[in-house]
């Protein structure tokens, strides 16, 4: 049993950073919300939505929908990142997680602009417009358009992105190919799996769900899935650190 100073010493710098951030948003978010609007500032909207800043790139990787979103996601960080940035170093487990949460945000908005694509397809350019002009408003109020292709419209554009999942993913993703032999412990089943597998196996589930799903459970696979894209091709570029 680990008792709760082992715990806090095993914490590397920028991982116990990222624990502290990332609750303090969270807490701010219920604090403070009817002061100020989180998700429309700091979660990741799409380009052509009314709330969209450049800087929401960054900061939707501190942001989550709950409780236990933060949990799991934070729960993750701590196993993996801290070896992570033990190997590394800080600096460099730094631009690793930052690259590939951002890589994982490009990535989901690549795979909204296809789905928004699709839809226009089915519209006439006022109705894209009216929706463009009138759809974050009526988000912000609890409602939608009548018309079933105009709401689906309304909600890829403006619903928001958030959660650390992405650079999640690209930790587990870098733990699996530096450490591939370490076996897991998994919670269900209840079953060793080497760390190599483990990632495999997470990487197809998320690419069997994005591509049936195509965003319609609210989960944003493909950010996973662009978290571990960024994080391959980044760890390639380091080579040395797989030695």
């Amino acid at each position: 049993m680990y008792n709760r100073s082992s715990i806090f010493a095993s914490l590397t710098p920028v991982v116990k950073n990222i624990l502290i951030i990332n609750v303090l948003f969270l807490v701010a978010s219920y604090a403070l919300g009817s002061y100020f609007d989180f998700d429309k500032y700091l979660a990741l909207h799409y380009p052509a939505s009314k709330a969209f800043n450049s800087a929401q790139i960054i900061t939707y990787l501190f942001m989550h929908a709950n409780f236990s979103h933060l949990f799991f996601n934070m729960f993750a960080v701590y196993m993996f990142g801290r070896i992570l940035e033990q190997r590394w170093g800080s600096k460099r487990f730094l631009i690793y997680y930052l690259a590939t949460g951002v890589g994982a945000g490009l990535i989901q908005l690549l795979v909204i602009f296809v789905q928004i694509q699709f839809i226009q397809s089915q519209l006439s350019y006022d109705q894209i417009q009216q929706v463009l002009n009138e759809g974050f408003a009526a988000l912000q109020q609890n409602m939608n358009f009548t018309d079933p292709i105009m709401a689906k419209l309304n909600l890829a554009i403006n619903t928001a992105t958030v959660g650390a999942s992405g650079a999640v993913f690209g930790i587990l993703l870098a733990f699996g190919m530096l450490f591939p032999d370490v076996e897991l412990m998994l919670l269900f089943p209840p079953i060793p799996l080497k760390a190599k597998y483990f990632v495999i196996i997470y990487g197809v589930a998320e690419i069997f769900l994005g591509v049936a799903n195509f965003s319609g459970d609210n989960v944003a696979h493909w950010a996973h899935l662009g978290g571990m894209l960024f994080g391959f091709f980044l760890i390639r570029k380091w080579k040395n650190l797989l030695q």
